[in-house]
């Protein structure tokens, strides 16, 4: 399995880093897991945005989810390629999506993008990846990701605060691609929804994962902070979600 990161940045896109998204490949299976803004053109570079075998959305944060409408424009009006291509999202995302593209059931929207909601607890296979969902603690509904393939695992954060399925789905993983949104410790005034680079390294140290691959940090805040910060936690290998860069799993 590889991942290789079209953008981490936290909120929005800086002039060299675009918001969340990433490509993970295995084994000739391509998912798109989150489409933040700027990372559509980021996969374009590297797949053929119509072969893509699936796409997975986090959460309906601009963030995380806006660049699907590059996709839904390449594959209706564009490029083209097999259509239509699966997109997993969580509880209410599918209503909301199409409201952004005043698509009805007829519309072509809903014949290039196959949209299937999808709750905490379910499985889902791509070809040979195993996905499954746990629950994120977000202000919407947010999903936490695992992927397996090839006797390797990847677990994605999502957006999320401390609690959830995070931890559990976490357990036992090669990489945790884990959000460090915030810095320092938490007190009673930290905002609940996301976590803490040295929650983070928490995280990763109690599910006994191998590398921990910090992401979703600000373009005003240090990267390298952050690293130390999740050092404090986890003694395993930590690394930065750099843009472009690509991870062997």
């Amino acid at each position: 399995m590889n991942l290789t990161i079209l953008g981490s940045t936290a909120g929005a896109p800086s002039r060299t880093n675009p918001a969340s998204g990433y490509l993970v490949e295995s084994e000739g299976v391509s998912i798109w897991m989150d489409a933040g803004t700027g990372t559509f053109m980021e996969l374009a570079k590297r797949v053929d945005p119509g072969q893509l075998d699936a796409v997975v959305i986090s959460h309906t944060h601009v963030d995380h989810c806006s660049d699907l409408f590059g996709l839904y424009g390449y594959l209706a009006f564009g490029p083209s390629g097999d259509v239509p291509v699966k997109v997993y999202v969580p509880e209410g995302a599918e209503e909301h999506l199409a409201a952004f593209a005043r698509a009805s059931d007829e519309h072509i929207f809903n014949m290039v993008l196959d949209i299937e909601e999808v709750a905490p607890g379910d499985v889902v296979s791509v070809g040979e990846v195993e996905i499954r969902f746990g629950e994120a603690v977000h202000p919407v509904p947010a999903l936490v990701t695992r992927f397996d393939a090839g006797g390797v695992s990847l677990t994605y954060s999502g957006d999320t605060g401390p609690g959830g399925d995070l931890i559990e789905m976490a357990t036992g993983a090669d990489v945790l691609l884990c959000e460090a949104s915030l810095m320092g410790l938490r007190d009673e005034r930290t905002y609940p929804f996301h976590l803490t680079a040295r929650e983070a390294g928490e995280v990763a140290a109690w599910g006994g994962v191998d590398r921990l691959i910090l992401t979703h940090i600000g373009a005003v805040m240090d990267p390298e902070q952050s690293l130390d910060e999740a050092s404090g936690s986890f003694t395993g290998p930590i690394e930065y979600a750099e843009p472009g860069k690509a991870f062997k799993i």
